[in-house]
């Protein structure tokens, strides 16, 4: 089974509620999600870290969201983590806004990306597309 983290921004009640509807997405299409607004409830610093450090080095893929006028930084982090650990990383940005090196993502998110969704309507065939090359490498 292929375990996805979802790395994104989790400040906001609308961050907090679509990450929750995309991780029930994720669910849906049987993969295994690591939340951290859901894993990490409760905990306070070292422990979030270490938390979500565990589930980023256990997964086989990322989704992170990268929207905003500047990504989240605990965010890129986790990207570039995942990018070194040799971890795909989906690239998603929903927001129209253009900004930065590429229309939008940073170079560095951009050009490290497995796969990079620009339009939410194709967030979940991108998602479905990474998984099943997954899916045949294992």
């Amino acid at each position: 089974m292929v375990k996805v983290y979802l790395a994104a921004p989790l400040f906001t009640l609308a961050e907090q509620s679509f990450n929750l509807s995309l991780a029930a997405y994720l669910k849906e299409q049987g993969l295994t999600v690591f939340c951290p607004q859901v894993e990490c409830q409760g905990k306070e610093g070292e422990d979030i870290y270490r938390t979500c450090l565990d589930g980023l080095s256990n997964s086989d893929l990322v989704v992170a969201i990268l929207d905003g006028a500047d990504a989240d930084s605990g965010t890129c982090w986790e990207c570039g983590y995942a990018v070194a650990k040799g971890i795909p990383v989906v690239a998603v940005r929903t927001d129209f806004r253009r900004s930065g090196d590429t229309g939008g993502f940073n170079a560095m998110l951009y050009y490290s990306a497995a796969a990079i969704v620009e339009k939410s309507s194709d967030l979940f065939p991108t998602i479905a597309r990474t998984k099943e090359r997954l899916v045949g490498r294992q």
